[in-house]
């Protein structure tokens, strides 16, 4: 029998665990929204010393289209915000992720080096085609975003390598001040709710945007005012 793959939400929190203590949050009524046949499910958790984390699952089309979204918002430390995807579509699988600048100083060239190899070893994977976006100048090139059929195990052990690797470089990132840089994670989740990406419209298209704003800011990356 075929292993079933991990989800987004194990991989980040067992990555993270150890390290900081993570506690879970609320989402209130966002925590699970359904509309059109689409089902939103999100959790949220704050981890001491670290920031705020956000895990996402979406469903539709009974099922023949899913999502997974994992966001861990550093404010404690000067490293990139970190963005990871799984979407599966009529068997075909896209992995994610993203790493943006939001640091308060420049992030070591040598540190998204590490992040570069990592990538490097999925060259034979395709790259997903995507039209320009708003972000696409804080993206940093060593992200990842590799899409095709059979490939659900070297998806998950790319992110489990990025993953080791980003808290490995939590240990030596700079502390930074919680609220400044925590001001540059806000400035992102406001301009990612206001320019809009796919995932984004399709929430503001089916449940408004007053619920999109809670979502994105609020529990996505846990800096609404």
């Amino acid at each position: 029998m075929k292993q079933k793959r991990p989800g987004l939400e194990t991989l980040v929190l067992n990555a993270l665990r150890n390290d900081y203590p993570i506690m879970p949050g609320n989402a209130g009524e966002e925590s699970v929204l359904r509309k059109n046949g689409f089902r939103f499910q999100t959790r949220v958790y704050e981890a001491e010393g670290l920031g705020h984390l956000c895990f996402l699952t979406m469903t539709a089309m009974a099922g023949l289209m899913q999502m997974e979204t994992a966001i861990v918002a550093v404010y404690e430390k000067d490293i990139p915000l970190l963005n990871l995807d799984w979407v599966k579509a009529m068997g075909k699988e896209t992995q994610m992720v993203e790493f943006y600048d939001d640091q308060l100083a420049p992030y070591p060239a040598e540190k998204l080096a590490a992040f570069e190899a990592i990538k490097a070893k999925d060259a034979d994977l395709a790259d997903r085609e995507t039209d320009p976006h708003w972000y696409d100048d804080i993206l940093y090139p060593c992200s990842y975003d590799k899409t095709g059929k059979g490939c659900g195990e070297r998806f998950t052990a790319a992110v489990e390598a990025y993953l080791s690797e980003f808290t490995a470089q939590l240990e030596t990132a700079a502390d930074c001040d919680r609220e400044e840089k925590r001001a540059k994670v806000r400035d992102f989740a406001e301009t990612l709710f206001s320019q809009g990406g796919p995932a984004v419209d399709q929430v503001t298209k089916l449940f408004g945007p007053e619920v999109a704003k809670r979502l994105i800011l609020g529990h996505m990356y846990g800096v609404l005012k």
